[in-house]
Formats: structure tokens, sequence, C-alpha cells
């Protein structure tokens, strides 16, 4: 049976659909046949992210209004075997559906898969109740920004309410320059103040942001795709390897990238 995660992030920017699909992919290329669903009703992107939005045919409101099975919905992605996606429809839906028609949905699907990682819509009211409805595990993301903690913060105390499990905690977008220098909130800060088990920091990376404008695969040695590799496997096994955003800021060497990191 498939492991059932929501990520989401309370503060709409914080990167929820861009983790998604970098742990996706990350999980597939482990060998774990992954599907990302798309509950971002009408605001939904991940299907861009992926490069796969020609290849939809049916959608995830399609299958709520019985047009097609759940597998029907389903699209494989174009550069991973392991990896498939069950897209949202990017037009208003008026169908009224609850956690319970979405959770009958996986359901169907959980068996063909080892992980269903599910993109929750920003906030914390229906949409969100809904998403955590159909999980059982969470994934917070947030980023090294006080109002994107604050926002976290309220999230935890929602799933407080909800689930009695600790959520994983990502904190995406870190600058290791600026977190050396103090003008960002340092890793530590943020696992302090926030109820959740870190298992991933994801640097601000400019691959992130070709892949999001042109939906080409990531190069495999980007710092992004090293770090996602290294979420990936603490969500599969026991241990805790934290990418280090400051390491390359530190030293001789460090301190010249820093220097002409400011400077661009």
């Amino acid at each position: 049976m498939a492991r059932k995660i929501v990520v989401t992030g309370g503060k709409g920017g914080v990167g929820k659909t861009t983790v998604v699909g970098g742990l996706g992919t990350a999980l597939s290329r482990l060998g774990y046949k992954t599907l990302l669903v798309d509950m971002d009703f009408g605001l939904n992107n991940l299907d861009v992210l992926l490069g796969v939005e020609n290849k939809i045919v049916y959608d995830l409101i399609d299958v709520i209004e019985s047009k097609c099975r759940p597998i029907q919905a389903v699209i494989e992605d174009i550069f991973e075997d392991n990896l498939f996606v069950l897209p949202s429809s990017h037009c208003f839906c008026s169908v009224k559906f609850g956690a319970n028609e979405l959770s009958g949905i996986l359901k169907e699907l959980e068996s063909c898969f080892d992980f269903i990682l599910i993109d929750c819509p920003a906030g914390i009211d229906g949409g969100f109740k809904r998403a955590v409805g159909c999980a059982d595990e969470y994934v917070l993301v947030t980023t090294p920004h006080l109002s994107a903690i604050r926002d976290a913060d309220k999230v935890i105390t929602e799933l407080n309410k909800q689930t009695n499990k600790t959520p994983f905690l990502v904190i995406n977008r870190a600058r290791g320059d600026l977190m050396l220098s103090g003008e960002m909130f340092k890793v530590e800060s943020i696992t302090k103040h926030l109820s959740a088990e870190l298992i991933g920091v994801i640097p601000d990376d400019d691959f992130v942001s070709v892949q999001l404008f042109s939906g080409r695969k990531m190069a495999g040695d980007s710092l992004s795709e090293i770090s996602f590799d290294m979420m990936a496997r603490n969500l599969t096994s026991d241990r805790r390897v934290i990418f280090d955003v400051t390491k390359r800021y530190r030293g001789l060497l460090g301190g010249i990238r820093k220097s002409l990191k400011r400077r661009l």
C-alpha cells in the first residue's frame, strides 16, 4: 500500500509544488513508483512544472464527475519511468466534493504505487482540510522568512487538531550566504521554533527557476536536485542527513563565492 503524504505550507509562494515535483522525482529514481496528485484546484501548476500539460486527457475533476476511472486520468512523466501525475483542473470547479470523495479515488490507486504525494492548496481553509483528510503523513514547507515561518506554525496548530502525527519539515529557498551573515533565519532557529521533524533543506537554486520556466528536467548535479535526493533517502530510512546550504560559503573560497553572490 502506498504511503500517502500531503505537502502543505500555509502561505502561498513557499514552493510546495516545487517540493512535490522534486521529491517525487527523487523517490522515483530510488525505484519507488510515485504518484503526484494535484489538489490545488483552479491554481494548479504541477503538470506545467513536469512538462506534461499537453498530455492531459482527463483530470481529477473528470474522475470526481465519473467521466473516467482514476487510472485513466494518471499521466506518466516524460523523464522518469516510476513517476506519474494525477492532474487537477485549470478551470473553475462548481462540483461539490469533500475529503471522502478524494480519499475514495486515492484508495483505488494506492495499490499501484509506493508513494502518493498530494500537492495541497495554500491556506488552512476547505482545500487544506480536504487534502489533509486524504493523507496519513504530512510534509510542511516553509522558507526562512518570518511571514512563512509564522504561517507554518499556524499549519502545525491546524494539523494537531486533525491528527496526532508530527509533520516533517522542509526549509525551501535557503541561502547559505545570508544565513552566515545573519540576514536570513538559520536552519537551527527555524527548527527550534517549529514543532516538526526536519527532513530537508533546499537551497535557492537557479536550476529550479529554469525548470519552472521550461518544464525541462533539472541537471543531475544541481544543488537542489542533490538536496531532494537527500530528502528522499531521509523519508525512506531512519537516517537524517540534511543538505548544508552554508558549506560552500565558508572558508576562503566560500568568502569569494559569497562576495560574487552579492554582486550578481
